[in-house]
C-alpha cells in the first residue's frame, strides 16, 4: 500500500500491543499499582495521554470500585452509551446490573413537570435504589451536581462515583464540587471526559475483579 508502513499484528493480540504503546508513551512514569490499569484503558479508549495527568483516584477509590462489583452492585449511568460499553457479561457474573434511567418516560415527564433535566430526575432514581450503588457519569454535569447535593442531604452514598462528565458549562465546576465530597471517587478534572472514558473506567475496575475473582477460586 503505497509507501505507508503498516505493522502487522495479529487480532488478538492488538489490545496488548496497544498496552504496550501506552506503556511507552508514560515515559517512565509511575503510578500506583491499582490506579495504572484505570489510567492505562482511558489511555487506550480515548487515545489522549492528559488521561495520566487529569486522572484524580481518592484513597481507596480503585478497592471501592473493585469491591463494590464483586458485591453485585448496580451501576448507574448517566447515557445509554456508557451503559452500553461497560462489559454487563463481567458485571452480571457478579450479579450486578447497569442501569440508566435517562430514557425512561416517567423521568422524561417529571423533568419536563419540574423544568429539572433528565439527569437530575435520573439521580433521584439512583437514590432509592437498593443495595450498593456505583455511579458512572460521563455525560452530564447536572447529575453530578444533583449526586453531590443528594449526598450531603444524606439521601445517596453510593459506594464510588466516577465523575468524568464532558464540555464546557458546569463541568469543571461540577468535578470540583465532587472533589470536595466524603465518597471515594475518581474523577477527570478539566473539561475532557465523556461517556466512553466512563465505560472505560467500569471495565478497568471490573476486569480487576475479575481477575481477583480467579485468583481466589486458586
Amino acid at each position: 500500500m503505497r509507501d505507508i508502513h503498516l505493522e502487522h499484528v495479529a487480532p488478538a493480540d492488538i489490545e496488548a500491543r496497544s498496552m504496550a504503546i501506552i506503556e511507552e508513551g508514560l515515559n517512565g512514569r509511575t503510578f500506583p499499582p491499582e490506579e495504572l490499569p484505570v489510567v492505562k484503558r482511558c489511555i487506550h479508549t480515548s487515545a489522549d495521554f492528559d488521561y495520566a495527568d487529569n486522572l484524580v483516584f481518592s484513597p481507596g477509590a480503585v478497592e471501592a470500585g473493585i469491591s463494590a462489583f464483586l458485591s453485585g452492585c448496580t451501576l448507574v449511568t448517566d447515557t445509554q452509551m456508557a451503559r452500553s460499553g461497560v462489559n454487563k457479561g463481567v458485571l452480571e457474573s457478579f450479579g450486578g446490573k447497569a442501569v440508566c434511567f435517562m430514557s425512561d418516560p416517567d423521568v422524561a415527564a417529571e423533568a419536563k413537570a419540574r423544568g429539572e433535566t433528565r439527569a437530575t430526575v435520573s439521580m433521584e432514581r439512583a437514590a432509592e435504589l437498593p443495595g450498593p450503588v456505583v455511579l458512572a457519569l460521563g455525560n452530564a454535569p447536572t447529575a453530578l451536581i444533583r449526586a453531590c447535593q443528594l449526598m450531603e442531604e444524606g439521601k445517596l452514598r453510593p459506594a464510588l462515583v466516577i465523575g468524568v462528565p464532558v464540555g464546557f458549562v458546569n463541568v469543571v465546576e461540577s468535578k470540583e464540587l465532587l472533589l470536595t465530597m466524603d465518597v471515594p471517587h475518581i474523577v477527570a478534572r478539566g473539561r475532557k471526559g465523556g461517556s466512553n472514558i466512563a465505560a472505560a473506567i467500569c471495565n478497568a475496575l471490573l476486569y480487576m475483579a475479575r481477575d481477583r475473582a480467579k485468583e481466589e477460586q486458586h
